[in-house]
């Protein structure tokens, strides 16, 4: 009789999870969506500069892979993002000066983040 029992129950509970799915949809508001393709923007800005090939050759002189970057980079939060686009726009338009100061930040927070670890401790 408890065999029966357990058996009973068990089936109940498996057919009961299996119905209980559900999905909800929601209308997002215009501050979101204009938040999300400034997010997007903000990657893409921040990717096309890691793609030129003088700070490919600068961060591969300092031992990063160009593609681990770029992926970092996409997976930035916005707060982190706007920090990078801040240090950027700081930086003079061209120049080896403006290389390196890229290098420099994206090295900075590939290290902060615990990527790469540039400055061993010893």
């Amino acid at each position: 009789m408890s065999r029966k029992l357990i058996a009973i129950v068990l089936s109940t509970v498996l057919i009961w999870t299996g119905l209980v799915t559900s999905a909800a949809a929601a209308v997002i508001g215009t501050r979101d969506a204009v938040s999300l393709q400034t997010h997007e923007q903000r990657v893409a800005q921040a990717q096309a500069g890691l793609a030129r090939a003088d700070v490919q050759q600068a961060m591969i002189a300092m031992g990063v892979d160009p593609l681990q970057a770029q992926m970092r980079v996409a997976s930035l939060n916005e707060g982190e993002l706007a920090q990078l686009q801040g240090h950027l726009d700081t930086l003079p338009a061209g120049g080896i000066f403006a290389v390196i100061g890229v290098v420099f930040v994206v090295l900075l927070i590939l290290e902060l983040t615990g990527t790469i670890d540039i400055f061993k401790k010893t």
